[in-house]
């Protein structure tokens, strides 16, 4: 399983950039930009990562993204995880980025947009990894600082393919932002949105009714509701499932009980996504790895999540035949 694993060709969906930053580099770039870390080394920072909700993960989270300053910090987070992605078959990428968590603290809009796009664009020439970037919105701040950051994103428009929607879930529905995405899908933005992560499968509904998403990223609660489930089947609406997160996070009590091949097997369009590596515990190969290792997966099963991994993407539809083909002729 490993092997066959390690040689699928594969596309990440739900990955956040500021959450590929491995405490090493974390250390560098604070050091480099003179910012003092709650951490005095690298093992007191991976001791903090037993987290037991979202919110216990986000108090580190946004901590470590002080690091990151100058376009140089985006460009260097971004291309050691192109880097990891190459060396785990993984062939393109699309990725999240928050840029409310730099723009609170003064780091332009632009530095943050360009040192990401950069490693991006040399990830496609030297790497031959395609991708896109998503912007998301901090969904426990307002509605009002949301259309602000929309209308610094428009300057930036050609290097930004879609928008999401992500942070803190309980208590901030999609509903909140009914306004904003409407707007987003009027300049033409991609729309996705987290749901049913932490939040119950109501908020899946309102990402699909009201934010009108192309896809749902987590999405594992919808198994909570019969008509949801024959609904995301009917439509083949994606869910960009992140296995080893769930766990970490205590969405999921433990790998075992993970309800990712029981919608697989269902006919839902699930893929495996890494979400946050450098908290979680692993990237896209062991999250496929702990999939197949705890929930009986046949070799056929991993097939068909590698090709939903594709199918679930922006890609054109010649270009996911491509892959789907390559998958199916291993």
């Amino acid at each position: 399983m490993k092997e066959l694993i390690a040689k699928l060709p594969k596309a990440e969906l739900h990955l956040h950039i500021e959450g590929s930053l491995e405490p090493e580099l974390m250390f560098a770039l604070a050091q480099k930009n003179n910012i003092t870390l709650p951490y005095k080394t690298i093992e007191e920072v991976k001791n903090a990562y037993n987290f037991t909700s979202l919110q216990s993960f986000l108090d580190i989270y946004y901590a470590g993204a002080n690091v990151l300053i100058t376009e140089s910090d985006f460009f260097d987070v971004t291309w050691a995880y192109l880097l990891t992605c190459k060396a785990q078959n993984v062939l393109h990428v699309e990725i999240f980025f928050d840029p409310q968590t730099h723009t609170s603290r003064g780091i332009a809009f632009e530095t943050v947009v360009n040192g990401i796009t950069k490693a991006l664009q040399k990830g496609e020439i030297e790497l031959g990894i395609s991708s896109f970037l998503i912007m998301c919105f901090l969904r426990h701040l307002s509605e009002e600082e949301a259309f602000k950051t929309l209308q610094e994103s428009l300057l930036f428009k050609d290097k930004i393919l879609g928008v999401g929607l992500d942070s803190s879930e309980v208590g901030h529905p999609p509903s909140k932002f009914e306004r904003v995405f409407a707007a987003c899908e009027n300049v033409g933005y991609k729309i996705v949105a987290h749901a049913g992560e932490e939040g119950d499968s109501s908020y899946i509904w309102e990402a699909i009714n009201l934010l009108h998403v192309k896809r749902i990223d987590h999405g594992i609660r919808c198994d909570e509701d019969a008509t949801l489930v024959e609904f995301l089947i009917e439509k083949q609406i994606p869910l960009t499932v992140c296995p080893l997160s769930n766990v970490k996070l205590r969405a999921v009590s433990s790998m075992r009980e993970h309800n990712i091949i029981n919608l697989l097997r269902k006919g839902v369009l699930v893929t495996i996504n890494s979400d946050d590596p450098a908290y979680f515990g692993g990237y896209i190969n062991e999250n496929y790895e702990a999939v197949a290792n705890s929930l009986h997966v046949s070799q056929e099963e991993l097939k068909l999540l590698a090709q939903n991994s594709f199918k679930a993407s922006f890609l054109s539809e010649a270009q996911k035949q491509h892959f789907t083909q390559m998958i199916a002729l291993l």
